[in-house]
């Protein structure tokens, strides 16, 4: 599965069960009914997508301005890091809002599920790779004209 299909799928998947589990540990831990938690966890899948569309289509206008191309490592930080701090300046005040917490309380629930969030995503990555198998573009290429040390970027057929 490739190209826009394989993404929907993807965010289909990966929200649809990032929902399921956030609103389980948020009614768990915070002892209320699953169906508010739900509410709170679809609210913040749907701000999270939203922030991602923005940030990302903005993050991509400024790349295409910059004279210097490529992503290093600290560039990847850097993006992951905005990404997050955006997320968490929209996330926080819901959260105190909708559980009618402090601040304070909120933002180490943030940060509690930033961690969550690092580990849930690596391994739904793992499994969803495993089961629709790798995009074309993280494939490696083995052609025979590559075998023999023709161009690397000749095409199999």
């Amino acid at each position: 599965m490739q190209g826009i299909r394989r993404r929907v799928v993807y965010l289909t998947l990966y929200e649809a069960l990032a929902i399921a589990l956030s609103s389980s540990g948020l009614a768990v831990l915070f002892g209320i009914h699953v169906t508010e938690a739900g509410s709170m966890a679809v609210t913040a899948s749907v701000i999270a997508v939203l922030w991602n569309l923005a940030y990302n289509a903005g993050f991509e206008a400024w790349e295409r301005r910059r004279t210097t191309k490529g992503r290093s490592l600290a560039l990847r930080v850097g993006h992951a890091v905005g990404f997050e701090f955006g997320l968490t300046l929209a996330l926080v005040p819901l959260f105190a809002l909708m559980l009618g917490i402090s601040l304070v309380e909120a933002f180490v629930l943030d940060l509690g599920m930033i961690v969550f969030f690092l580990f849930y995503t690596f391994l739904f990555n793992l499994g969803f790779d495993r089961v629709f198998g790798l995009p074309l573009s993280a494939r490696e290429i083995r052609t025979e004209a590559c075998e023999a040390g023709g161009s690397p970027l000749a095409r199999a057929g």
